[in-house]
């Protein structure tokens, strides 16, 4: 959650305080918006909760493309493996 006393900061004042932005994003696990003239222009966050996020972002790609799948069985879009692969073949010029 965003705690928008500390987790908002200026640009200007994140330069200026940038060892105490790195203790406080090592601690919190939490992102820091940084801002230019008021508007959002950057987000800085540990490299281990960013990392945690990829990976986060990787299992829901996995999720959604088995989802995907599934949704395709279900509605008859699919065809033996073994008629794709011959098409497959055929269109690439793939010798067998």
């Amino acid at each position: 959650m965003l705690d928008i006393a500390k987790d908002i900061q200026s640009l200007t004042t994140f330069r200026r305080r940038s060892g105490d932005f790195m203790k406080q994003l090592k601690k919190s696990k939490r992102p820091v918006v940084l801002t230019v003239r008021g508007k959002a222009a950057a987000v800085v966050q540990d490299a281990e909760a960013y990392q945690r996020l990829l990976d986060l972002a990787a299992r829901a790609d996995a999720a959604e493309g088995i989802r995907q799948g599934l949704e395709d069985a279900k509605r008859g879009r699919v065809r033996p493996a073994k008629e794709f692969f011959d098409s497959f073949e055929a269109q690439h010029g793939l010798p067998r």
